[in-house]
C-alpha cells in the first residue's frame, strides 16, 4: 500500500533558513542550488498564500486540490517547469495510479486531474513568490486526441484562469509519451519511494 499525506501531513520548518524580515529571500545563485531546509522555509511561507490566491475567484481545481495526495515530500526543481520549485497533488481518481510512479504500459483513468503548485524564483528581486498552479485533466478516450486526451490548464497566483495554449504543454509533455505524458516528482522526494 503506498503511503499517502495530505497537505497537513507534511513536515514544516520554521523561516529560520531564510531571513528574519522576509522569509522568502534567498541569496542561491540559481533555485538548483537551493538546500531542502531552505526551500521546506520558502513552502512553509508560502503554501496558505498559494492555497488562498489559487482559490480567490472559485475555480474548481485552485479550490479544492490541498484535499488531494500530495506526491512529494516537498516542493523540487524538476527543470519542465524552469527554475520553479513544484509540489503535485492527485485527485482520488489519479492518486492510485500516479503515486506508482510507473515508468509505462499505462493510461490514467478519465477523470484524472493533477494539480501543481509552483514557487517562482525571481533573481532580479532575490525572492521566492508563488507562480502559477499548472493542472492537467485526463479526458475521456478521444476527446482530445491532439493531446492524448489531456487538458492542460492554469491558474494566476491571484486565482484567474490562465490562458492555455494546449500544443505549447503538450510539446514539452510528449517526452514523456511512455507514460501518459507525466513528468514524476524528482526520485529523491517522492512519497513512498
Amino acid at each position: 500500500m503506498k503511503l499517502r499525506l495530505t497537505i497537513a501531513a507534511l513536515a514544516t520548518v520554521t523561516a529560520g533558513a531564510a531571513a528574519a524580515q522576509d522569509c522568502t529571500a534567498y541569496t542561491a545563485e540559481s533555485s538548483f542550488d537551493l538546500e531542502e531546509p531552505e526551500i521546506l522555509a520558502f513552502y512553509d511561507c508560502l503554501k496558505d498564500q498559494m492555497a488562498e490566491g489559487y482559490g480567490a475567484e472559485g475555480d474548481p481545481v485552485g479550490s479544492v486540490y490541498r484535499d488531494w495526495a500530495v506526491t512529494s515530500t516537498r516542493p523540487a526543481v524538476a527543470g519542465p517547469h524552469g527554475e520553479r520549485l513544484l509540489q503535485t497533488f492527485a485527485n482520488d481518481i489519479a492518486a492510485d495510479q500516479y503515486l506508482q510512479f510507473a515508468e509505462e504500459g499505462f493510461v490514467m483513468p478519465a477523470g484524472s486531474v493533477l494539480a501543481k503548485e509552483s514557487i517562482t524564483l525571481s533573481s532580479q528581486r532575490g525572492a521566492a513568490r508563488p507562480g502559477p498552479l499548472f493542472i492537467m485533466t485526463k479526458l475521456d478516450p478521444g476527446a482530445a486526441p491532439d493531446t492524448n486526451d489531456w487538458l492542460y490548464a492554469g491558474v494566476q497566483p491571484n486565482g484567474k484562469v490562465m490562458n492555455v495554449q494546449q500544443s505549447f504543454c503538450h510539446d514539452c509533455h510528449i517526452a514523456w509519451d511512455y507514460r501518459d505524458m507525466l513528468a514524476y516528482p524528482l526520485e529523491e522526494v517522492r512519497i513512498g519511494q
